[in-house]
This record gives structure tokens, C-alpha cells and sequence, in this order.
């Protein structure tokens, strides 16, 4: 028995009004944001700030749990399997979501299928930082030294597969350096560590690393951006200090599980953008050495699309196997 038109339309607005009726309570209890680093780290701080913000503009709490581990990927995993209610965010990265697919033979989770996109929150590039004992105060003298002394200095990341990582691989590929590669749980830890003198340096993200370059705890050597650093005028960039190479950047971004109701990722954009945008958080980024950004979620998936196609090079150039 054909089905009348009007009938039709009944059927698809029966299928469309849980998700309206969803958006226009959305939210009405706490909302889960999870940090696949640990705390301290730029991954953490990122999303205590957007959870606090959302906090005051959703009018429910958003709270932050830190699942780390395996570069990101177990608390990607756990993202991926939550309901797709809007109930559980993550804050990911080109990390994550770029890179790690060429570092390990099994994640997991898919960047592009397990997840839907809602903005890009915040860029940023690592610097290179290292112990104040190290008797280098440029790079071409770090280079110098390490040639002299191959294997002795170690460089600590936020784990195999973040951009730290991949950072030092392209510096290391650029100069002929043997320095060694030392994964942490996190980004923080291994700038802490660098602090404490267990390990020489550091290709660090620039939020933990400028409170400790400004209280002399870190020298920093380089930054990886095209163009220095405002909060950090005087530290030339890699190009500038003879090393140049195709650094990869960062980006954090809010995504939630796949499924997720269009109109609560409209609704999280949305809020997300307002402050964002606002004077006093491009400021507050900016003095970390970050830089504020929203984005509609199709620039997300682009983003990522063209990280990939370059990951892929870098991670080829660089000789780096999948675990």
C-alpha cells in the first residue's frame, strides 16, 4: 500500500522531534568534558578554560575528566563509545586525531568516523626549551654539543605521537642529531622533568613552557612558528636559527561522539564562538603562547583532511614506524 504524502511527513517529523525537543532542553544536568592528558598540560588547561566558560553560558556544569594515556588514545576511545547525547565533549588535538594514525597499527577509535566536529578552540606551535645547565644558548651550539656528545641528551614529549614527538623527529631528521626520544602521559610532565634536569630538553607546547621560561627554570632556544612569539619577542623562530624544516603546528578542538544531535553541535558551536571570540580570551591564550580560534565544524574535518596529507610526509621524512 503506497504511502500518501501526508503521512510521510508525519513519519519523518516523528523521527525529527526527539532530537528538537532534546535541543531546546540541552543541557539539563552536567556535562562531561574529557582530557586525554593529564592535568597540567596544554590539552587540560585548554579544556578547564572552555569548560568553564561553557559552565557560565550553557548554565549547567561541565565538568573536566582527565583520562590519559597511550598519546591521547585511551580517553579518545572512551569519547568514542559514550552516547552520542551531547552529555559527553572531548578536547582533541592534530595529535590525536592527525598523527596517531600513523604511530600506532591499532587505535581504537577513528578520527573521522567515530566522532562529529564542533570548533577548533586554539592553535599553537611547540618551542624548543632546555635545562638551564645545558651549556647551550642557541641552537647551532645545542647542535653543536649533541654532535659531540651523540646519545647523551635525552628529549621528553607528551608521548609517542604528539606533536612534541613528531617536532623533535623533523629536528632530528634536519640537523643529523642522535639525541633520545622519552615519551611521558603527558606534555606537563615532561616539561616538569626538564625543569627538575632529568632530561635535557624539550620540543614543549608553548602553555606550560612560558611561565617557566619567564621564571629562568627553562632556557628556550627556538619556536617552531612561522613568526615569533608575542609573549616571547626575543626567542628567535627555527627557520630564524638555521634549522629550516616543516614543523608541524597544534590544534585543540571540541568534538563529541558520532551521532550526536545536530542541534546540540549547532547550539555547542555557537556558544563556543561567543567566547572565543571575546577580547578577554584571545588575550588570555595569547599570553600562554596560544592563539584563540573557532571554526564551523566542516573546518574541522578540513583541518584534519589536510593534516593528514601532510602528517604523512613528515612522518615518511622522518622515518618513523607504527607501533
Amino acid at each position: 500500500m503506497p504511502v500518501k504524502p501526508l503521512q510521510l511527513w508525519c513519519c519523518v517529523l516523528a523521527c525529527l522531534m526527539p532530537c528538537f525537543a532534546q535541543a531546546q532542553t540541552y543541557p539539563n544536568k552536567p556535562v562531561r568534558m574529557i582530557a586525554p592528558y593529564p592535568p597540567g598540560g596544554t590539552s587540560d588547561v585548554m579544556a578547564r578554560l572552555v569548560a568553564q566558560k561553557l559552565s557560565d553560558t550553557l548554565g549547567k556544569q561541565v565538568i573536566v575528566d582527565n583520562r590519559p594515556g597511550a598519546a591521547g588514545n585511551i580517553g579518545h576511545e572512551i569519547a568514542a563509545r559514550a552516547a552520542p547525547d551531547g552529555y559527553t565533549l572531548l578536547v582533541t588535538s592534530g595529535a590525536a586525531m592527525v598523527t596517531n594514525v600513523f604511530l600506532y597499527k591499532r587505535l581504537g577509535f577513528d578520527p573521522f568516523r567515530d566522532f562529529a566536529p564542533v570548533s577548533i578552540v586554539a592553535t599553537a606551535a611547540p618551542m624548543m626549551v632546555v635545562n638551564p645547565s645545558v651549556p647551550a644558548r642557541t641552537v647551532q651550539e645545542f647542535i653543536a654539543l649533541a654532535k659531540a656528545r651523540p646519545g647523551e641528551f635525552n628529549f621528553g614529549s607528551g608521548g609517542v605521537g604528539t606533536t612534541s614527538h613528531i617536532v623533535g623527529e623533523v629536528f632530528k631528521a634536519a640537523t643529523g642529531v642522535n639525541i633520545v626520544h622519552v615519551p611521558y602521559k603527558g606534555g606537563g610532565l615532561a616539561v616538569l622533568d626538564v625543569v627538575a634536569g632529568q632530561i635535557a630538553l624539550s620540543f614543549a607546547d608553548m602553555v606550560p613552557s612560558v611561565p617557566q621560561v619567564k621564571a629562568g627554570r627553562l632556557r628556550a632556544l627556538a619556536v617552531t612558528t612561522p613568526q615569533r612569539a608575542t609573549v616571547l619577542p626575543e626567542v628567535p623562530t627555527m627557520a630564524e636559527a638555521g634549522v629550516d624544516a616543516p614543523f608541524p603546528g597544534q590544534w585543540w578542538a571540541v568534538v563529541v561522539p558520532q551521532r550526536t544531535p545536530r542541534a546540540v553541535i549547532v547550539l555547542l558551536n555557537q556558544r563556543i564562538g561567543e567566547f572565543m571570540r571575546a577580547p578577554e580570551m584571545q588575550e588570555r591564550l595569547s599570553a600562554m603562547g596560544a592563539f584563540a580560534a573557532h571554526t564551523t565544524p566542516e573546518q574541522v574535518t578540513e583541518t584534519m583532511k589536510q593534516g593528514t596529507q601532510q602528517m604523512a610526509a613528515v612522518v615518511k621524512a622522518a622515518g618513523i614506524k607504527p607501533e
